[in-house]
């Protein structure tokens, strides 16, 4: 950013656009933001139903303006530069946005423990995970339109849904008619950790968290339990464990 511009019309075309894009972080942030308010305020169910509104609303909004701006068309909701996409290329744009999310929440992880240190790192990521994963269990539902309280079956198709579900491995293997077990047989967090000669990461208080409070979110009923997660030992062939379980 130059020094010598006292306002917006002294930009470059070059640093115009890089204010565009603050512009895009700022909006992103405001409305996220706006949604931890309401929730503070009003509490968690309130603000679900907030957020269902205006998300619609300001995704409506924001897409037509940009749309005619561009130059490009809406079909559906989607922009059709979107549709437009050969699979191949849909597939690994949707790939590149969830590495993204993973290298994103990597960065605040780092952020935070080359300034605070590691207790405090863990302690955020752990307090966010509280926030972000009923809120990803939330998304999903509202993506997939899943009923109330869906059970064990609502919970596997949600899981699949995941972002980590689009650049990790997974597996789900039935216990009981009650019961079933999610393994993550490839994480890409610590396979590069694996690749490097490191330990792997202890992410059980993180992932107790993480999937508890998804799980419950999809259906209260669901009871989570860790079979296996670092620093526990485990096999070759997963990770993390985790069993999933309804009352009769």
């Amino acid at each position: 950013m130059t020094s010598n511009a006292q306002a917006p019309e002294d930009l470059s075309h070059e640093e115009t656009a890089r204010l565009i894009v603050d512009f895009l972080h700022r909006t992103m942030m405001h409305h996220a933001m706006w949604f931890a308010e309401v929730q503070h305020q009003l509490g968690r169910e309130k603000a679900w139903e907030v957020l269902r509104t205006a998300y619609d609303r300001s995704y409506g909004i924001q897409m037509k303006r940009l749309a005619r701006t561009l130059g490009f068309e809406m079909r559906d909701d989607i922009p059709q530069p979107l549709l437009d996409l050969a699979p191949d290329a849909l597939k690994a744009l949707k790939e590149a946005v969830a590495i993204n999310w993973l290298a994103n929440d990597g960065v605040w992880f780092q952020a935070v423990e080359f300034s605070r240190g590691m207790f405090d790192a863990k302690r955020c990521n752990d307090s966010c995970w509280v926030k972000f994963s009923p809120f990803e269990a939330w998304s999903i539902r509202r993506f997939l339109n899943l009923p109330a309280d869906p059970g064990l079956d609502g919970l596997k198709q949600a899981l699949r849904f995941r972002l980590y579900a689009t650049i990790n491995v997974q597996s789900i293997t039935d216990e009981t008619p009650n019961s079933f077990v999610f393994r993550m047989n490839e994480c890409r967090v610590q396979s590069a950790r694996k690749q490097k000669g490191l330990e792997d990461y202890p992410c059980k208080s993180g992932g107790v968290v993480e999937y508890t409070t998804f799980a419950e979110l999809i259906d209260p009923r669901i009871r989570t339990e860790c079979v296996g997660c670092p620093p526990d030992a485990h096999p070759d062939d997963w990770y993390c464990a985790w069993r999933f379980s309804i009352a009769d």
